[in-house]
């Protein structure tokens, strides 16, 4: 049986990518900023999710560890301490990051700031920690998106039952509790300019994979894609730079 990404986006029978692979497109531009030297932040890192990605050549590019100089992730949960793509882990137990200051060429947020409770913290520290003229580049949800709205209509407690249902390859331990308290393209921009960045933030829609469970639903979701506005594309892409007198 043909899938609905195959019918509908028939590239990706030959690498196992569309031409809107949201992934793909992200860390094609963050491989861009890379230097053998830089020191890097995954902030959120998580367990390492890409380790499951049954695409090669996706998986390579999203992974940062032996490109650069370190690769340093925390997050909230210990169970980043099984990241097999960063050089080390260290667990955020308080409002202020284990990360020295001034100490990071390039921050990686991706899908994360949806989590956040508290997202001025959050940047707060992206600033702290990023040297003069480094990046802060982030992927999140736009809370105007058909997605973020159906997960706010749905109690976080029973997001991991049904993400799982819906994308079968997700894990539920990949599944957390969202806010979407500043997920809109416009609020994003104000809080990275308030803080001393020059920004490119813009909504981004890539292939539905949300809907693959059903061929109408993709087919929806693709008209979706093609004919939204922008501020209701179901992803929010950010690359910020942090001015040198910041």
């Amino acid at each position: 049986m043909t899938r609905p990404v195959h019918y509908f986006y028939p590239e990706s029978k030959f690498g196992g990518f569309t031409d809107l692979d949201g992934s793909i497109l992200f860390f094609s531009r963050i491989q861009s900023l890379l230097t053998p030297d830089a020191e890097i932040l995954d902030a959120g890192c998580g367990r390492g999710a890409v380790q499951d990605d049954p695409v090669a050549f996706r998986q390579n590019l999203c992974t940062l560890r032996g490109k650069v100089k370190h690769v340093l992730g925390i997050d909230v949960d210990p169970c980043g301490v099984e990241h097999p793509y960063v050089d080390e882990f260290r667990l955020i137990d308080d409002k202020r990051w284990p990360v020295e200051s001034s100490s990071r060429d390039l921050v990686i947020a991706d899908y994360v700031i949806e989590h956040l409770a508290e997202p001025g913290e959050f940047f707060d520290e992206v600033k702290r920690v990023l040297r003069p003229g480094g990046y802060f580049c982030f992927r999140t949800s736009n809370k105007w998106n058909y997605v973020a709205i159906g997960a706010r209509l749905i109690p976080n407690r029973l997001h991991g039952n049904v993400v799982t249902k819906v994308q079968a390859k997700r894990k539920s331990e990949d599944t957390f509790d969202t806010y979407f308290r500043s997920n809109t393209p416009f609020k994003l921009r104000r809080e990275m300019r308030n803080r001393g960045f020059e920004t490119a933030i813009y909504g981004y829609e890539p292939n539905p994979q949300y809907l693959e469970f059903s061929k109408v639903a993709y087919w929806l979701g693709t008209l979706h894609q093609k004919f939204a506005p922008r501020m209701l594309k179901a992803s929010i892409f950010g690359f910020c730079r942090l001015n040198e007198e910041a």
